[in-house]
This record gives C-alpha cells, structure tokens and sequence, in this order.
C-alpha cells in the first residue's frame, strides 16, 4: 500500500481527497477480485434450468405409471440431478478470489467434473434413445450436438489439467459450462420471442433451444478472448520492467 506523503505546502483537503480516492480504487479492486456479480448473474441463469428441472422431478416422482416407466425416467433424473448440481456450483468457479484459494477450486473441481460429465452423457443418452413425438427430433437433435460437444470439452479440460497448463483448462471448462447453462438463456429466448412475435412451434422451438446455445458459446469465447488478452497484456508489462 502507498502511503500519503504530505508536502509541507500541501493543504489537509488534498491529502483527505486523495486518501478517500485510494480508499475507493482499492474497494473497487477488492469487488472486482471476488467476482460476487458475475456469480450472481450465473446463479441467476442457472435457476431458471434448475427450477424446470425440479417440477420435471416432482411430475416423475407423481406419476402413477412412474414404476412401469422406470427405465425411461432414470436417465432424466440422473440428468436433472447432475446438471443441477454442476450449474450451480460451477458458478463459483469464476470468483477470482476463490479461484486463487486451491483448496476450494480443486475441491469444487472433483466434484464439478464428474457431475459435468453424467449430465452430458445422460444427456447424450436422452437424445440418441429420443422417443418422443417425431417432430421434436429436430431438438433432440441439436441437443444431442451440444451434448457431446460439452463432453469433448469437458474432455480437453481434464487433459488440460493434466498437464498443468491452467489457461487452456479454464478455456475449455468455460466452453462447457456455457453450455451446460444454456437452458436459461433459451428461456429468456423463449420469452421475448413470445412477447415480441408470438407462441412459438416445434419448429420454431428447435431454432430457438439453438440460439440459445449459440449466445452462449459466443459469449463464453468472448470471456476466454478477453482473459487471454489479459494474460498477455501482463506478461508484456512484466517484459518490459525487467527489461
């Protein structure tokens, strides 16, 4: 911390001034560091999926035929569950401060990553054993890409850690859980394409459940871009100090 040196010549309203505005830039930094509203916002998106995942759970544990339809119904909890469980505590992994503290992020990570992939293989499953009405194949479809590609990334993530090589471990695991919050941004799709145009088709409902995905995706790769711009710019200063 820099302290204020006070010029015989300097009046006590300076110093004052300038001790509250390094007061401020140090608050700012802290606020930035922990991240609290990006959390935030991810939790925020992450509970629309969550919710609709919860009444899908009560629908199947309420149904009288639940027992017949066993088979079909484990797969969808399984997934409920997994996805859950990864969105919601997958948010914390983008709090700066808590990334820094690797007890927390490597706990957070054993438990993340198997999660991350039951809820893409189960999904997975979902869309290639896909028995619903014929003109929903299209989503079961677009599901199915997206499922698989969380699971390559999730994949290259692991690889990545392996190696010891973090960035491209924070690249790839920022690919996948955008996906795996896609299902809140295609809500917010959802609603302003109905305010905006009107109820939307099995077809239109495809489309959309694709946009979503894809707002996400950009998204993400704007935030790795964004990161890697960061690093460089640091690298770069530290480069020219030394030299």
């Amino acid at each position: 911390m820099n302290p204020i040196v006070r010029s015989p010549t300097q009046p006590d309203s300076v110093v004052r001034s300038a001790g509250r505005l390094i007061a401020e830039q140090k608050g700012e930094r802290q606020r930035s560091r922990s991240g609290w509203l990006a959390i935030s916002g991810l939790l925020l998106l992450s509970a629309i999926p969550v919710l609709g995942g919860a009444l899908r759970l009560r629908d199947v544990s309420a149904d009288p035929e639940s027992t017949l339809l066993l088979a079909s119904s484990v797969p969808i909890v399984v997934h409920i569950v997994a996805m859950s469980v990864y969105c919601l505590l997958g948010a914390f992994q983008f709090s700066p401060a808590l990334r820094i503290r690797r007890g927390w992020h490597r706990t957070a990570g054993r438990a993340l990553i198997p999660a991350g992939f039951i809820a893409a293989l189960s999904s997975v499953w979902l869309a290639v054993f896909f028995r619903g009405p014929p003109d929903e194949l299209a989503l079961a479809m677009i599901r199915l890409v997206f499922a698989v590609a969380m699971t390559i990334f999730l994949v290259l993530g692991v690889i990545a850690i392996k190696r010891r090589d973090f960035a491209a471990h924070g690249a790839w695991m920022t690919r996948a859980y955008a996906i795996a919050v896609s299902g809140g941004s295609q809500a917010l799709v959802f609603a302003l394409w109905t305010i905006i145009i009107g109820e939307v088709d099995v077809f239109g409902e495809a489309w959309l459940v694709a946009a979503g995905f894809v707002i996400n995706s950009v998204v993400a790769e704007l935030l790795i871009r964004r990161r890697s711009g960061r690093r460089m710019s640091g690298v770069s200063g530290r480069g020219a100090l030394e030299s």
